[in-house]
């Protein structure tokens, strides 16, 4: 637990909150400012202020509730579909800086939009191959950082 951390002190029970599902890896609990009715937050009981920060287990634990989640939600509330998806950083609009999923029910007509409506450009395709490199380089300079860091 984070001392100042506002989501480790809800998962922690200093902050009460509308837990809907907890295990030994994750807390979920309703969003206080909902986009929907059911709008709910999955979060890992351990601190992450980033979503890159997460090994391979917790991201699997975290994602494998907030499917649960969301099924549950979707029924919940006869919901056609969800947005599911996490801001990471502040300039992607991560307000508390510990990792959580947002699970928002969704349906038809009802004013939201889709995750290119959070930020939209005219795409410039003449660089696609670039881009597609970029992301590929990094990739592999991250696993070998993995694969030659001691246990």
């Amino acid at each position: 637990m984070t001392e100042n951390c506002l989501f480790c002190k809800i998962i922690s029970g200093e902050i009460p909150s509308k837990r809907v599902y907890e295990d030994d890896a994750v807390y979920a609990f309703l969003d206080i400012y909902p986009a929907s009715e059911g709008h709910t937050l999955v979060a890992p009981r351990k601190h992450f202020s980033s979503f890159t920060d997460m090994n391979t287990e917790d991201v699997a634990r975290l994602f494998e509730a907030a499917r649960k989640i969301t099924a549950a939600v979707e029924k919940a509330f006869s919901a056609e579909g969800s947005n599911i998806g996490i801001n990471n950083g502040e300039v992607a609009g991560q307000e508390v800086p510990h990792v959580h999923v947002h699970v928002i029910p969704r349906k038809k007509g009802d004013g939201g939009r889709g995750i290119k409506s959070i930020v939209w450009t005219e795409p410039d395709r003449t660089n696609m191959d670039e881009v597609a490199d970029k992301i590929r380089k990094n990739l592999r300079e991250n696993e070998r950082l993995q694969v030659n860091t001691p246990m």
